[in-house]
């Protein structure tokens, strides 16, 4: 194992001696008190299997037949999770041939950021992961289950279930992926005709035609956002089934795949005698190979929250220094969009995960004396499955890429680093995405430019005010002030003032999408503006220095200047009304700093 990724680990098992210990004696306590059903009452029971044909009434009552939760994030709006519709079905027969029993145990939302970018909605993006985590838990406060099946991909879904499940951390638990959609018009020719629509040489007509022949059909969004880091890194942490992640949906592999991962639960139960509960599966090293898996292949900064929260939902305590000091370590392997052109189809046919795998493996980058849904090891994970002789199989991967322009080799890499760094400074905190930058992108002095709103920001760029070099910085988008939305939709302007020939950076204490990279942004600043951050005290002109190389953010005003300027709050409540907004103060005013998770759970 590299010494430096072992140090790395060893120093996060060490921090989290007492939490960790804390919450594995209480999925422990759990897990010891047997089959939960159990404990019910036959009041509890009966209502439990009312609505079970006979057979499996006859099952759930003998403790020797295993109970498999369904919680899942289906609906029509995310074409990723609109396949979802027919997977009960497939995994409650699967689960019936093996012996035991499936049933739906609750549905969880499911917001598309695609639609909300921009928009009223939006600013209930990140709450919705803490939402999905509380939803999880009453799908599983049932007692009645021996192991589970969560059925999410993207942004906040997969996280949020993620610490359900880890809240009921003695079960055994499988993620089913849907997979990706296929192709469509490239994501360079879209983001192509955004830049035009952006600068008013196309129109609102020819914008929609690009953007429905990109979003065209069932299956995940095909760039490398949120969604299919989701997807990576949880194979990464073993909790998909090998090679799983980016079948397409609506064909024989994915159907097969999915009753495989149905039968795959129920041999982890207890009734199994192999029981492998998830709280204790999912350890230290496994989100060590998971923040691997990200920064090998540049994945969406949004996981720089999500795993610390995921991470302390299993007493265990990431911190951000932990995600750059990994990257430093791990050389980037895969340029998909926005770090290249490719997109995540172009990636499995290049090789996919089990050639990531195998090529993280074969240079000591990953733990392998991990537990996983398969067994001890990853040596599984270097399988591909498909279908022979009409069942399914898994044979071994290439051995070597397939596109090396797609995905490379650790020996010759796109960049010796995973492009993943801390800035610190006297603004405190934040993260920036380099490995779609180039070197001249990675350093910029600047004046700033100040926005408290990413609309004010747009009706700028239109009146040409923005055509200079500068730091654009946007407030008050922190997780306490409006929730820590998303603020995608800044990407093609300023990526137009850079073809412009300007110099630009981004400073927020909000986030930008997954599909971010192209422009440097310093993003979840903390402390955010509303907190007290230096953020709130930047004025028009303020010069600011990003260094991504050495690391550092700095507001280039004197102490005594800064003390004696005033934190003046604006008003924001037009934010904290309307769809929805209203319903979710007392969960935004609790959550913490971007660095903490933005998680209002604990």
């Amino acid at each position: 194992m590299n010494e430096n990724i072992a140090e790395i680990t060893e120093r996060i098992i060490v921090r989290s001696k007492t939490t960790r210990q804390a919450y594995l004696k209480r999925i422990d306590a759990a897990g010891d008190e047997g089959v939960n059903r159990s404990r019910l009452s036959c009041g509890n029971l009966a209502h439990g299997f009312a609505a079970c044909n006979a057979s499996d009434k006859a099952r759930v009552r003998s403790l020797t037949h295993s109970d498999i939760a369904i919680v899942s994030a289906y609906n029509d709006i995310l074409s990723a999770h609109q396949p979802y519709k027919d997977f009960p079905d497939l995994i409650k027969q699967a689960i019936s041939e093996a012996g035991g029993v499936a049933q739906f145990a609750g549905g969880v939302p499911a917001m598309c950021d695609g639609v909300t970018q921009g928009q009223s909605g939006m600013d209930l993006s990140l709450m919705s992961r803490d939402t999905i985590a509380l939803a999880s838990a009453v799908a599983l406060s049932h007692n009645l289950f021996d192991g589970a099946l969560m059925l999410g991909i993207c942004d906040k879904i997969v996280p949020g279930l993620l610490i359900g499940a880890l809240s009921f951390g003695h079960l055994p638990v499988v993620f089913v992926p849907s997979g990706p959609m296929p192709s469509g018009l490239p994501n360079k020719e879209k983001s192509k005709v955004r830049k035009l629509y952006a600068e008013g040489k196309v129109g609102k007509d020819s914008l929609l035609d690009a953007e429905a022949q990109s979003y065209h059909a069932p299956g995940t969004c095909t760039f490398y956002g949120t969604a299919n880091s989701n997807q990576l890194v949880v194979e990464m942490m073993g909790l998909h089934l090998p090679g799983a992640s980016f079948v397409q949906p609506n064909n024989t592999l994915r159907d097969e795949l999915t009753k495989a991962a149905a039968r795959q639960v129920t041999r982890l139960t207890r009734q199994s005698g192999n029981y492998l509960p998830m709280g204790r599966m999912l350890d230290e090293k496994s989100l060590v190979n998971g923040i691997i898996g990200l920064v090998a292949t540049g994945g969406s900064t949004n996981l720089t929250m999500h795993l610390v929260a995921v991470a302390r939902a299993a007493g265990i305590l990431l911190t951000w220094d932990d995600f750059a000091d990994i990257s430093r370590q791990i050389p980037l392997l895969t340029h998909i969009y926005p770090s290249g052109s490719a997109d995540i189809n172009d990636f499995q046919q290049a090789g996919g995960m089990a050639q990531l795998f195998r090529e993280l493996l074969d240079h000591e980058l990953l733990h392998d004396d991990v537990q996983t849904i398969v067994g001890k090891g990853l040596d599984k994970y270097l399988l591909t499955p498909l279908i022979e002789d009409g069942e399914l199989q898994w044979r071994a991967g290439p051995g070597h890429s397939r596109d090396t322009q797609v995905l490379a080799s650790v020996g010759e890499p796109f960049k010796q680093d995973g492009g993943l760094n801390v800035l610190k400074g006297n603004l405190g905190q934040s993260v920036i995405k380099t490995s779609a930058l180039t070197e001249q992108q990675l350093r910029i002095t600047a004046p700033a430019i100040i926005f408290e709103d990413q609309h004010e920001l747009a009706a700028a760029f239109e009146q040409g005010q923005l055509n200079q070099d500068c730091i654009v910085v946007v407030r008050y988008q922190g997780p306490q002030a409006r929730g820590m939305p998303e603020l995608h939709k800044l990407t093609p302007p300023l990526s137009v003032l850079q073809d412009r020939g300007f110099k630009v950076a981004l400073v927020t204490d909000g986030r930008m999408s997954g599909a971010s990279g192209n422009v440097p942004a310093a993003i979840h600043l903390c402390p955010e503006a509303l907190a007290g951050g230096l953020i709130a005290k930047i004025r028009p002109g303020d010069m600011i220095s990003l260094d991504a190389v050495a690391g550092t953010l700095e507001l280039l005003v004197s102490a005594d200047e800064l003390a004696g300027r005033e934190h003046q709050v604006p008003d924001l409540s037009h934010h904290h009304q309307g769809c929805g907004r209203e319903l979710f103060g007392r969960m935004r005013i609790n959550l913490s700093s971007a660095a903490e998770g933005a998680c209002s759970l604990f």
